[in-house]
């Protein structure tokens, strides 16, 4: 795609925002639902400092570990709030409403498995490449008001999702102003409280709400960098000791099974991706919420993800299974599901959860 194209395509994007934001009630905070990554943090930082500038109250709610903003539970907590607008990033794209009645726009990067009624779609699935939630936010942003100083914010949720050498320009941008390595250093800082057993990522909302730049997250100068790096350091003991759990195989399907309350299964399957490239590549984590398996599948196959785990549904999975990206998919299922699921791939007893 052209320069032209894309830059038409952003700028009509934009106009979509602008337009939704303009029904949104000034007279109620705009409440924005977000993922608790460095791109959804990121995102919503973006979204809620630019509504600020336009003296638009907001509040953010990070999503954690088995929460839906399509949920019955999350619908039930917004109609007790006065919500004068809502924006939900970076948490996937399903149907139906979620507070019926209030603006709605949602801004996401997965596949989308339907559209929400009555909202505006900010989505960058089937672009190439496909800018994140957080990048789509700074495009939006912009229709708010001027926010290149917080570009630096964008790139950190760009490479969160992608790495550091993604294809878009506002990355080249962030890198010639603050250089690689304090960005890939903020990044993980920021997204280290949310795979900690108690998963808390509101200290690193808090410091991107409030950082002048990435030096301001790295320096060490901020209260909130201390709590990040000690998150750090307790997802990467998990993670050392996770990697001594040993693959099982079904076919072309590898199976890794852990049990930890830090969300280490997605850095397992990325690592036993690069090991097992002929293999499908399922990380399991059985310690991550009582009662159900959370996983995470990565192949270097070139499979399509999402189709894999349609395909291998089992019959009672709902929208905590299989969403995601072609390339990087997952979910959580109940440990009775999760054994259906295991045996329907053709593994015995040693995968199901309770034998």
């Amino acid at each position: 795609m052209g320069i032209m194209d894309q830059d038409g395509w952003i700028a009509g994007q934009r106009a979509a925002f602008r337009g939704a934001v303009a029904r949104f009630d000034r007279t109620a905070p705009v409440v924005i639902l977000t993922h608790n990554d460095a791109d959804g943090l990121a995102a919503a930082a973006l979204l809620a400092r630019a509504s600020l500038r336009t003296y638009l109250a907001t509040r953010v709610r990070i999503l954690g570990r088995g929460e839906s903003a399509w949920s019955e539970a999350i619908g039930d907590e917004l109609r007790k709030q006065a919500v004068g607008g809502l924006i939900v990033t970076d948490l996937g794209v399903q149907p139906g409403p979620i507070r019926p009645g209030t603006p709605t726009v949602v801004i996401d990067h997965h596949v989308p498995f339907g559209a929400p009624r009555d909202a505006t779609v900010i989505s960058g699935h089937g672009r190439t490449p496909t800018p994140t939630s957080s990048l789509l936010a700074f495009w939006c942003a912009r229709a708010l008001a001027d926010v290149d100083d917080l570009l630096w914010i964008a790139a950190l949720g760009i490479i969160g999702d992608l790495g550091d050498r993604a294809a878009f320009a506002e990355l080249a941008v962030a890198r010639r102003r603050h250089g690689a390595t304090v960005l890939r250093e903020a990044t993980s800082l920021i997204n280290a409280p949310r795979r900690t057993a108690v998963g808390d990522a509101q200290p690193a909302l808090d410091l991107l709400m409030r950082a002048t730049g990435p030096e301001d997250i790295t320096s060490g100068q901020q209260p909130e960098t201390a709590l990040l790096v000690r998150a750090r350091a307790e997802v990467k003991a998990a993670f050392a000791d996770g990697k001594r759990a040993a693959p099982k195989f079904s076919g072309p399907v590898a199976l890794i099974r852990v049990h930890s309350p830090c969300q280490i299964h997605p850095l397992l399957a990325q690592r036993w991706r690069m090991q097992l490239k002929k293999h499908i590549v399922i990380a399991a984590n059985t310690g991550y919420r009582p009662g159900w398996v959370h996983f995470s599948v990565r192949s270097a196959t070139g499979a399509n993800l999402i189709d894999f785990l349609r395909e291998n549904a089992p019959p009672s999975a709902d929208e905590s299974y299989g969403g995601g990206h072609e390339q990087a998919s997952g979910g959580a299922l109940p440990v009775e599901t999760w054994n259906a699921f295991v045996e329907g791939l053709g593994f015995g007893p040693e995968a199901r959860v309770g034998q």
